[in-house]
């Protein structure tokens, strides 16, 4: 299992993340064979949110009650978990008292004393950046909560919260897959006019921002044909790409699982690849693909497969 920094912490992390937004009807035994299987792969960082699981915390309840991991258990592994997102009249909030009160209540749903990693779910509107400073200092200070991010974030709206936000923003969780990547895409179709990869739908850059910043990008929806459209996997719509995945997959002696994960961790910028299965060969399968070398013509070959442009 190969790592990557996280953020400009230092701390390695590996570069497959076990999500666990699926676990509500999963049964205990379900659930610890999901854990094993991970962390028998390297896999021992996991990703959760307040509002999976259909109301606030129940995923994150799931996982601790199944698991109920020993202190020195609780160590050996990450856990992130998000905030900002409100199920009732569906709405963001990233004030001070919202972000203290879920982070507090995720801690007692997850049975543990600290969060490794908090991200800011989904960019608010309405956000006022002193507030969500305020929160991150309360959160760090008392030692709930040990490092800061983003998911879904623009690098204007980084940009924002970085007036008053001192902690380093360590992480933007960003929906990437294959078929869904244009926020690589648009960097090789610039100004190119009548391409629809060249129009800009990040805020400018994401992935060279990132970079440039020392910001772990964690890769959401790895094999998604686009937004909660169902995977590319025997899609009718790519058999370019599937017949792609298929040879190179026999040719590294793995599954197209492995492959397109491969696709997005070959990519220099150190992706995190998110998976939230339920199934625990696909995170063996995954897995698989953490370091496959690809060669810089089977990179392209794969993007240009799944309908991007390679001029």
């Amino acid at each position: 299992m190969r790592t990557v920094s996280l953020g400009p912490t230092g701390r390695q992390v590996p570069n497959i993340v076990a999500g666990m937004m699926r676990i509500r009807n999963s049964s205990d035994e379900d659930i610890r064979k999901l854990y094993t299987t991970a962390r028998d792969a390297g896999v021992n960082f996991f990703d959760h949110a307040d509002l999976y699981g259909g109301h606030r915390h129940t995923c994150e309840q799931r996982f601790a009650s199944a698991l109920k991991l020993s202190t020195t258990e609780r160590e050996q592994i990450t856990l992130q978990t998000k905030t900002g997102i409100v199920a009732e009249q569906w709405h963001y909030d990233s004030s001070y008292e919202h972000i203290v009160t879920s982070a507090e209540e995720s801690l007692e749903a997850l049975g543990t004393d600290y969060i490794d990693v908090l991200l800011l779910h989904r960019p608010d509107a309405l956000v006022e950046p002193e507030e969500v400073a305020r929160a991150f200092d309360h959160l760090e200070s008392s030692g709930k909560v040990r490092a800061f991010g983003v998911s879904n974030h623009t690098p204007r709206q980084i940009d924002l919260l970085k007036t008053a936000v001192t902690q380093p923003i360590v992480a933007n969780q960003v929906q990437l897959s294959l078929t869904h990547s244009t926020i690589i895409a648009q960097g090789l179709s610039s100004n190119m006019t009548g391409e629809d990869d060249s129009i800009s739908r990040d805020g400018g850059g994401i992935v060279d921002y990132a970079r440039i910043n020392k910001i772990t990008l964690q890769a959401w929806s790895p094999f998604q044909k686009g937004f909660q459209d169902g995977v590319f996997f025997g899609s009718g719509g790519f058999p370019k790409l599937n017949a792609e995945l298929d040879r190179l997959a026999i040719k590294y002696g793995v599954t197209p699982t492995a492959i397109a994960t491969a696709w997005i961790t070959r990519h220099p910028a150190g992706f995190q690849v998110v998976l939230g299965t339920t199934t625990p060969q696909r995170i063996t399968d995954a897995s698989a693909g953490s370091d496959i070398p690809l060669t810089r013509g089977e990179w392209y070959g794969l993007i240009q497969t799944a309908g991007h442009n390679v001029p």
